[in-house]
């Protein structure tokens, strides 16, 4: 099989994607590994078109995970939080994209 069964991109809100590349940027100058195609994708998204690859907002979670991590002890609980909550944000709508659909039928 050549195709996917899975969607190739994910339509993020607006605000998901701009909290993403500000903390994509951080992740970029701690010379985090990976993040620099995360942060020219999310960067690079403007408008209404906040289409980004599964593989690219995957990679954007784990890197601000590692970036959540890296910095835990220097950030403000507050900013460690919303860090947090935007890598889970994402690891979710890749995991939902991915997740297969149940049936409908009751068993």
């Amino acid at each position: 099989m050549t195709s996917s069964a899975f969607p190739r991109t994910i339509i993020l809100p607006p605000p998901v994607c701009e909290q993403a590349a500000q903390h994509l940027e951080h992740a970029v100058r701690r010379a985090i590994d990976g993040a620099a195609a995360p942060w020219r994708a999310f960067r690079g998204a403007d408008g209404d078109d906040f289409e980004i690859p599964v593989s690219v907002v995957e990679q954007a979670a784990g890197c601000l995970l590692v970036l959540a991590a890296e910095s835990a002890q220097h950030l403000r609980p507050s900013a460690l939080r919303a860090l947090i909550t935007v890598a889970l944000h994402l690891r979710d709508a890749a995991e939902a994209v991915r997740r297969p659909t149940l049936p409908s039928t009751p068993w």
